[in-house]
């Protein structure tokens, strides 16, 4: 897997800040180091032998565990990720290790049976503690299934709801995307150490969520790279931290669905939007409504499922939550000849009625509204009834 440095965490690598971590954010950050021991091992130990983690880690640095369960545990911690890791979180103002014990650390995160000990965080830590939405799908999502997402993020994000997802390609780069809409709008959980972004061309929008306020959060330690097994584990924090999970467009078979069911044995809302049952990409979302997952068609069908606080549902950007003359619902003739999926021109000039050339120049202003969207074979409708 290719991966790629984000740019600002690059960009003052040189700088050593004084930021120092507490005692507290060390012994847990020392537990976390030991990769290949799950969490709730260091939980149980710490509880079976009433020691709190600061206790644990002076007895580490005393060497005077010698033998039993907290000796073996201790034998796996790795002084060199520890090193890295303080390195790491030195170098710039917006890194920071958010530990278990942290007034920053999501509290629905907790509820996991292994929780991340340590949460690398790049950008805004008080995005952690905002109501979350995770919103997830296929890596190659259509242009209607991007859209959508974008639409529901932005909507969700204005509404003062963190949008959560995985950083990937499709879905996940227009949730994020949507998400951009507010300040501290979207949050990013990725599948490798917080120096490293994966797939390399979401660079760009890594630094976006963070300049805008959002943040980009890993449990893997600095130098760590993208490996298969990392995005299922990024995909249970992603269904930890929300409220709810959306899916938009998913094959049976595939990651998103592994966390939809995640979400819903955690008890979160499921949420799928439904598409063409000729989509092979909306059989994810179709069984998952089967299964029980609440259609939603707009964001309010969120809404009814979930609180968020008045206070919450407040965004800095006015902008943003006024809708303009020209992206309200048409319903005139042509727009009703265009598909959700993609509809040919020709079909659309002789379900209209009109000549072909009238009806290119009216698409083209649409595609400029935002209603529709060409696309190779033709166009596909994104609002309108």
């Amino acid at each position: 897997m290719t991966t790629s440095q984000p740019h600002e965490a690059s960009s003052d690598a040189v700088q050593v800040l004084d930021k120092t971590l507490s005692k507290e954010q060390m012994a847990w950050l020392t537990m976390a180091s030991a990769i290949n021991i799950a969490a709730g091992k260091w939980l149980k130990a710490l509880e079976a032998h009433s020691l709190s983690e600061v206790a644990l880690l002076d007895a580490f640095h005393k060497t005077v565990l010698t033998s039993g369960v907290l000796h073996t545990l201790t034998q796996s911690i790795s002084l060199n990720l520890l090193e890295k890791a303080k390195h790491w979180h030195a170098s710039h103002a917006k890194h920071h290790i958010v530990t278990l014990g942290c007034a920053h650390y999501p509290e629905l995160l907790k509820t996991l049976p292994n929780p991340p000990l340590v949460l690398f965080v790049i950008g805004n830590i008080d995005t952690l503690v905002m109501p979350q939405i995770a919103i997830v799908g296929s890596r190659r999502a259509s242009h209607q299934g991007k859209q959508i997402a974008t639409e529901f993020a932005e909507a969700l994000a204005t509404n003062g709801v963190a949008v959560t997802s995985g950083l990937a390609a499709g879905i996940d780069s227009a949730a994020h995307t949507g998400g951009l809409a507010c300040e501290g709008g979207t949050i990013a959980v990725m599948g490798t150490g917080p120096d490293i972004v994966y797939p390399p061309k979401n660079v760009s929008l890594h630094r976006d969520i963070v300049n805008a306020g959002g943040a980009c959060i890993t449990e893997f330690f600095p130098g760590i790279s993208a490996k298969p097994w990392h995005f299922p584990r990024r995909n249970r924090i992603i269904a930890a931290m929300s409220l709810g999970t959306l899916v938009i467009e998913a094959k049976i078979k595939s990651g998103t669905l592994i966390t939809a069911n995640l979400a819903a044995d955690m008890g979160r809302e499921v949420f799928a939007v439904p598409g063409s049952i000729f989509h092979a990409y909306s059989e994810g979302c179709h069984w998952l409504i089967q299964q029980g997952a609440k259609l939603v068609t707009c964001v309010d069908d969120i809404f009814d499922e979930i609180v968020v606080s008045a206070g919450e549902r407040e965004c800095q950007s006015e902008a943003l939550s006024k809708k303009s003359e020209v992206n309200n619902l048409a319903t005139d003739k042509l727009l009703d000849s265009v598909d959700y999926d993609i509809t040919a021109i020709d079909v659309i000039a002789q379900r209209c009625t009109s000549p072909v050339n009238e009806v290119m120049a009216s698409l083209l202003e649409y595609e400029l509204r935002g209603l529709v969207a060409a696309v190779p074979g033709g166009y596909i409708k994104l609002r309108g009834k």
